[in-house]
């Protein structure tokens, strides 16, 4: 910062200037005739004056300069600081998070499936519109398409011989892109979303709609992963669309804004907003035999309304990260302003073990396979009052079937299959959609041994159908 000094008191113009002024001033010139000088000395007083208004121009310029780089020099500013800072304010704009920009969060990358956390915004909080701007493209819709078979109206009132008639449903929801593999466009969102699907669509913020996958499941905890090949997406799709940025969960504050974004109602992408609640909130859901039990998981309370098609879809804070993933299952009629989501610190680890397991692709119903049993769910009030775990129980092993040859007896309880975790009837039936008879599986068995429930792995192959007319048989 000196150097502004000691350009003004060594720079040699100004010097210059106001020795000249001062010489002119004193100088006595030689002697002459009377008329002559007469006319010097009114052109010396001409000059000492005009000497003087070019020395105070000089002087006030110079002194104003001085001035202004002291000040500059006190509050630490130099003309290159002011530069770079204008740049930086330039370059930390919102337009750098736009849509088809590079993910920001690193996320899987071919032969690299693992999630990772990263800062969206490094200039600090943004909008609540450049929080929408910038996550948008983040945030899909998904509709699940199934058949369901249901009574019709005389069956109901006891006419025999109307069989059930089958009904296409139709269910919304959201979900979060998260990555890509060499192959697929990996999309986070609620397990009981995707539930019971013959046929799943994503559709991205240019509302073009493909066709997706089933990755992975974990019911228990309500998170699934779907796949949506790379090949079938288009370019201009590509282009518009991009990875979310996670944040975390854990440095969320109770009174700190938040925004909820996703398919509401099957409208297509809505924003809500409001502020964290509550954090590490703990709720009581309804079993499968419809008694309330306390969730050992926790939950972000929020004011953001949550409504049906928003499950799966985004909770971010004020930096566009993702913070939550937003369940509607756990919202209720009876109350308002009480949104419930799931935190991204707890969901990000299960994600990446879901992202990491081999796509599902249904296979034709003549060509499914079973396992050969006969089975029921294990009621909580069951696991409560008798100790047996949660899960699918065995009741009946099937005469030469795949489950007889694993071992497979009367009282043991599966509750995996290929890692994939089952906690009733239905859900073992869905996942045994995705396999073809003659395939060999891995089930994940609670078995008694020695009086007591041991955990153990058997390979099973899956049999044909001809066993498997029963709802309760798999």
């Amino acid at each position: 910062m000196s150097e502004y000094y000691n350009n003004y008191s060594q720079n040699p113009y100004m010097g210059n200037q106001n020795m000249g002024s001062e010489n002119n001033g004193l100088h006595t010139p030689e002697p002459s005739a009377p008329k002559r000088r007469k006319s010097s000395g009114r052109a010396a007083r001409t000059a000492k004056k005009i000497g003087a208004i070019t020395l105070s121009a000089v002087l006030f310029g110079g002194v104003a300069a001085g001035t202004f780089q002291g000040v500059n020099y006190l509050t630490g500013y130099t003309a290159e600081q002011t530069a770079q800072a204008e740049e930086s304010a330039q370059s930390a704009s919102v337009g750098s998070g736009s849509a088809g920009s590079p993910a920001q969060n690193g996320s899987a990358s071919a032969g690299s499936q693992t999630l990772q956390t990263a800062t969206a915004s490094d200039s600090g909080e943004m909008s609540v519109a450049d929080v929408a701007d910038y996550v948008m493209p983040s945030i899909v819709s998904i509709t699940n398409r199934s058949v369901q078979e249901v009574q019709n109206y005389f069956s109901m009132f006891g006419y025999y011989g109307m069989q059930p008639q089958a009904q296409e449903t139709e269910s919304v929801g959201s979900g979060i892109i998260i990555g890509q593999n060499d192959s697929e466009l990996l999309i986070a969102t609620n397990n009981h979303v995707v539930e019971g699907a013959d046929t799943l669509t994503v559709s991205f913020i240019d509302n073009q709609a493909y066709e997706a996958n089933l990755k992975g499941t974990d019911a228990e905890n309500d998170l699934a992963v779907i796949a949506v090949p790379l090949t079938g997406i288009s370019a201009d799709t590509m282009a518009q669309i991009k990875p979310a940025t996670l944040g975390s969960s854990d440095d969320l504050r109770v009174g700190e804004q938040v925004v909820a974004i996703g398919n509401a109602l099957g409208y297509g992408q809505s924003v809500t907003t409001g502020i964290v609640s509550a954090t590490n909130r703990t709720l009581t859901e309804t079993s499968s035999d419809g008694r309330p039990v306390q969730s050992s998981a926790s939950y972000i309370q929020t004011d953001a309304a949550i409504n049906p098609g928003n499950s799966g879809g985004a909770l971010v804070n004020m930096k566009g990260e993702v913070v939550g993933i937003n369940s509607a299952k756990l919202a209720s009629t009876e109350v308002e302003g009480m949104g419930y989501a799931i935190p991204v610190s707890r969901a990000s680890s299960i994600i990446s073990t879901l992202m990491n397991e081999s796509t599902l692709t249904k296979v034709a119903e003549n060509e499914r396979g079973t396992l050969g049993i006969t089975a029921t769910t294990v009621p909580a009030s069951v696991t409560e009052a008798y100790g047996i775990p949660t899960g699918v129980y065995v009741s009946e092993v099937t005469e030469g079937s795949g489950a007889q040859a694993a071992g497979l007896r009367r009282g043991d309880v599966i509750t995996a299959l290929d890692g994939r975790s089952v906690t009733d009837v239905s859900q073992l039936q869905e996942l045994l959609q995705y396999y073809k008879a003659g395939q060999t599986v891995n089930l994940t068995v609670q078995s008694i041994t020695d009086s007591a429930y041991a955990e153990k792995t058997v390979s099973l192959t899956l049999s044909g159908q001809a066993d498997s007319d029963a709802s309760a048989k798999a």
